[in-house]
């Protein structure tokens, strides 16, 4: 049983870093970089899910919902911004976001 949580929990670990390196090395697309920001969210909860099965708490899934709460409340207002800012620009590239004002 412990080799099996050591591989998921290995593989939890994989999906954050793709993520983060999904953040970090796009620059261009603000699409992208919602979409890795929201894989980093599902891993980390999904593995405070795992742990809590494994550990038989009931913590890391209340620390879950939570994650996916903030996670869809950020994706929703992070698409609305996108969607004025495309409106305004009519391009949704990254290098001209720090001409907004606000």
């Amino acid at each position: 049983m412990l080799n099996f949580y050591v591989s998921i929990t290995t593989t939890f670990f994989i999906l954050f870093l793709i993520s983060l390196l999904g953040m970090f090395v796009n620059k261009k697309n603000i699409l992208v970089m919602l979409m890795s920001l929201e894989m980093l969210f599902l891993a980390a909860s999904s593995f405070f899910v795992f742990t809590s099965i494994y550990l038989d708490d009931v913590t890391g899934q209340i620390f879950a919902i939570l994650i996916l709460t903030v996670a869809a409340s950020e994706s929703a207002i992070g698409l609305a911004i996108l969607v004025i800012y495309y409106r305004i620009r009519n391009s949704i590239s990254v290098e001209l976001m720090d001409l907004m004002k606000g």
